[in-house]
């Protein structure tokens, strides 16, 4: 994931150098290359098709579906399952994270209810998220939130212990207030923490939403991922797959260039 290093969005009128234009090719051919292999291995019956899939199906399947609308509203649910419920949880796991600096007390008493809530698998909650959210987008964005939230609190938490030392003895000899440390040296110093979290918890909201999927929706890449199973169209799961990998690398390279605006 992250496609488009920072380096790259700062050139002038996005040129991009021929190095990384060599990479990208090189990138092409390389997946050109491994999806002709598998269909050459599935054409001579090394692999069986009704195991592995073969490359000419998905691709047929692929176009039927996206010819009759159904793979777009899958596609537009998940989307949006994982944008909101990454909204939801990095936002609020941010920020618990940057308030807890100005707490060590809260912080120490906290730490261990963290720990074990971040051990406990997320897929264990869904039951209960279900029951309290329903069947449908509240349990797909809950479930997201959920991971997202967990992942946003310990590293943005971390940021602010990252803080340079020297710069909050230097503003307390000043006599700055906590809240004034906190705002001014805290929060821009922890930016960063959070700029890499959010590339890091996308990943975790898309995992959140089709598990949401998985159990409570009638709609989604992860209930077409799991209908198609289902029923043994082993084309039709791995048009799901990649579609979300094709999901996750827009998504990023969207964070991407909004990690780029902020040069620290």
């Amino acid at each position: 994931m992250g496609a488009a290093p920072a380096a790259i969005e700062a050139l002038p009128g996005g040129r991009q150098p021929s190095g990384l234009r060599r990479i990208l090719v090189y990138q092409t051919l390389l997946v050109v290359a491994l999806f002709a292999f598998w269909e050459v291995l599935v054409l001579t019956k090394v692999l069986p098709v009704y195991l592995y899939g073969q490359p000419s199906g998905i691709l047929a399947k692929f176009q039927a579906q996206l010819a009759d609308g159904e793979l777009l509203s899958h596609i537009g649910a998940t989307a949006f399952a994982s944008i909101v419920g990454f909204l939801v949880g990095t936002t609020l796991g941010s920020v618990t994270g940057l308030l807890l600096w100005l707490s060590k007390t809260a912080a120490l008493v906290l730490r261990p209810v963290i720990v074990a809530i971040n051990g406990v698998p997320k897929i264990a909650l869904a039951p209960l998220i279900v029951v309290w959210f329903g069947v449908g987008l509240g349990a797909k964005v809950a479930i997201a939130a959920s991971l997202t939230f967990i992942v946003a609190l310990i590293s943005v938490y971390q940021g602010t212990q990252e803080v340079d030392e020297d710069l909050v003895k230097l503003m307390r000899s000043l006599g700055a207030k906590p809240l004034t440390i906190w705002r001014k040296g805290i929060v821009p110093g922890a930016t960063p923490w959070i700029l890499s979290t959010m590339r890091l918890n996308i990943g975790f909201a898309m995992i959140g939403a089709v598990v949401g999927e998985y159990i409570s929706s009638k709609v989604g890449l992860g209930y077409m991922i799991y209908n198609a199973g289902a029923l043994y169209d082993l084309n039709g799961v791995f048009v799901g797959i990649f579609c979300l990998m094709a999901l996750a690398l827009v998504l990023d390279a969207v964070l991407g260039k909004i990690e780029a605006r902020f040069k620290w």
